[in-house]
């Protein structure tokens, strides 16, 4: 329900901090090095996401709540794409990053569930994680869909015109994404 843009994308670094605890409980090495990988990845496709936020804050004036301005994909189509795989990333999506670091989190719980004496316990967990992997992926293509689709809407603070950030803001997203 949050409208921050910014505060969406912190908020999922917290779900994700529980996918690396997740991943560390699970025990055994294959569930720890699952854990370290996916904090790796984090970190870039959570850099790409600010970055990104921070492209669009940059177009409409400083503005970052996510009902006041929309359909920004027409006026800022680098940082529309390279958002999309950010999200792409953090929703665990195939080929991208996220999902070679989630997937094995999922399969050490799994792995657990079925060898563990608290086998009920590992397959709550399993569940848990992958309801947690869904819910990821809908509140962050809430607010990607909620910036960059639907009418062209800009705050009056964004002036005139909104418009694509400038190279030095656009570059670091490219090679992010």
């Amino acid at each position: 329900t949050k409208t921050d843009l910014k505060r969406i994308l912190a908020n999922s670094t917290t779900s994700q901090l529980g996918y690396m605890f997740l991943a560390i409980g699970a025990g055994p090495l294959a569930g720890v090095t699952a854990g370290m990988f996916h904090l790796l990845t984090h970190a870039f496709f959570k850099a790409l996401l600010f970055l990104g936020a921070g492209s669009v804050m940059h177009a409409m004036g400083g503005v970052i709540d996510i009902r006041r301005f929309g359909g920004l994909r027409r006026v800022m189509p680098v940082t529309h794409w390279t958002f999309l795989i950010g999200c792409l990333g953090l929703a665990g999506v195939f080929p991208l990053a996220g999902f070679w670091s989630k997937d094995p989190i999922l399969a050490a719980l799994h792995e657990q569930a079925s060898a563990s004496a608290a086998g009920s316990l590992y397959y709550g967990l399993y569940l848990a994680g992958m309801l947690g992997a869904a819910l990821t992926a809908f509140y962050t293509f809430r607010a990607f869909f909620v910036t960059f689709y639907g009418p062209l809407r800009t705050p009056p603070e964004a002036g005139h015109h909104a418009h694509e950030s400038p190279p030095t803001m656009t570059g670091p997203l490219v090679l992010l994404a």
